[in-house]
């Protein structure tokens, strides 16, 4: 869209010309099909004009000065908090109540700094850049950057509606330095395992967490189901969230993961626990408007621990990391997140110089590039002793070689 610069408020658009204006607090738009050339262009200039003089004295008729023209932006209220509620209950379409309510928060937070009962039209690139400055004396950077995404999204929403123009992209996120993994040494895992475990099923869930690198919201979901026949693999077919709705998998597709020696003597104990339990039937969501019926033992469940009969048959992130901590502390180790039990079985199977695009598989990445980005250093610890293993390999049998003299000729 060109923009006259001698004539304020009115835009060529493609083959005809739209006038723009305000008028306390309102924008109106009014296209006019015209071609716009020089005339026409100011016929539309004096129309504006005489449409702002009839506003301010009260004659203002809007289908006597624009009969061909339909007006936008009054047909919903543009108080930041009024369209905010409207792009909310138009997105939650496509996304989970989980993840609605993670956008609401981040929309209330902004809103409330740029003014909830302010109207789009007034808003400024210095309210952006007052709101980061604001917000990043407040929040970490990390939720800074997830409150600015969620504004960003929604900017661009007001952008496509012709609320507002050019808003979005003063929604720059910080530059923030991402938390290198930490994972435990086998002499902590020990520790944990044999000190602040203070049973054989605790004993097994963590053996499995670490040994297999699942997401503490996949490993609640596990269940005595998803145990190929061979009990050397099993499926991962679903996760559970943080508010204990159950979910297929971050990637929306299931993988098999081949187990360690621990990991396969974990899930035979755990295995044997499950089935003590009646079956429980899960709902297992795809999006917000379809999901499947899982009839399953979950291999993780509070019920085999507690005596209580109102207690939940399954464990919510949440509530592992609660487990997770309490034994943490028995065992005097440092504490970690629970998620570090997955970098813990990365960085092990990196420095065993095991296959990148296996690893990648077995964690559920869509490529390795997400190993490389996150747990490079761990690659680079056997660097100078590469070349030899390199050597070797190509010294075998199978592999050519060429020779001096080969190369010579």
């Amino acid at each position: 869209m060109a923009i006259q610069k001698s004539f304020t408020g009115i835009h060529i658009r493609n083959q005809s010309i739209r006038i723009d204006f305000m008028y306390k607090g309102i924008r109106y738009r009014h296209t006019l099909p015209l071609e716009p050339n020089k005339a026409n262009i100011k016929y539309a200039c004096q129309l504006r004009s005489a449409a702002i003089h009839a506003l301010r004295t009260g004659k203002f008729n809007e289908k006597e000065l624009f009969p061909h023209s339909r007006p936008k932006s009054q047909t919903l209220n543009a108080e930041l908090q009024n369209l905010s509620l409207h792009y909310l209950s138009l997105k939650s379409v496509d996304i989970t109540p989980e993840t609605q309510a993670r956008y609401k928060t981040a929309l209330n937070e902004c809103i409330k700094v740029l003014g909830i009962k302010k109207n789009i039209e007034l808003l400024r690139p210095t309210d952006i850049q007052n709101l980061r400055v604001k917000l990043v004396s407040q929040h970490s950077v990390s939720t800074v950057n997830h409150y600015l995404t969620i504004l960003n999204g929604f900017l661009k929403w007001c952008e496509d509606n012709q609320y507002n123009q050019g808003l979005s992209k003063y929604c720059k996120r910080f530059t923030s330095q991402s938390k290198e993994p930490d994972p435990l040494s086998l002499e902590e895992l020990n520790q944990i395992l044999f000190k602040g475990c203070l049973n054989l099923i605790d004993r097994a869930s963590i053996t499995l967490a670490v040994y297999t690198g699942l997401r503490p919201g996949e490993l609640c979901g596990l269940a005595f189901e998803d145990v190929n026949q061979d009990q050397n693999t099993i499926t991962i077919r679903r996760s559970i969230t943080q508010s204990g709705t159950f979910k297929i998998p971050k990637t929306k597709k299931e993988r098999t993961i081949f187990l360690l020696p621990p990991a396969q003597e974990a899930i035979k104990i755990l295995m044997g626990y499950a089935l003590d339990l009646p079956s429980q039937n899960a709902q297992v969501w795809f999006n917000r408007h379809q999901y499947r019926e899982d009839h399953i033992h979950l291999l993780l469940s509070p019920k085999n621990l507690s005596k209580k009969t109102d207690i939940h048959f399954f464990y919510s992130p949440n509530a592992w990391n609660q487990k997770w901590s309490a034994i943490i502390n028995r065992a005097n180790v440092r504490y970690r997140p629970p998620y570090q039990t997955r970098h813990t079985y990365a960085c092990w199977n990196l420095t065993a110089r095991g296959n990148l695009a296996f690893i990648a598989n077995q964690m559920g990445h869509a490529d390795y590039s997400m190993l490389i980005k996150v747990y490079g250093r761990w690659m680079d610890s056997e660097s100078s002793n590469e070349i030899e293993l390199i050597w070797r390999n190509i010294q075998k049998p199978e592999c050519p070689i060429f020779t001096t003299s080969d190369l010579q000729n």
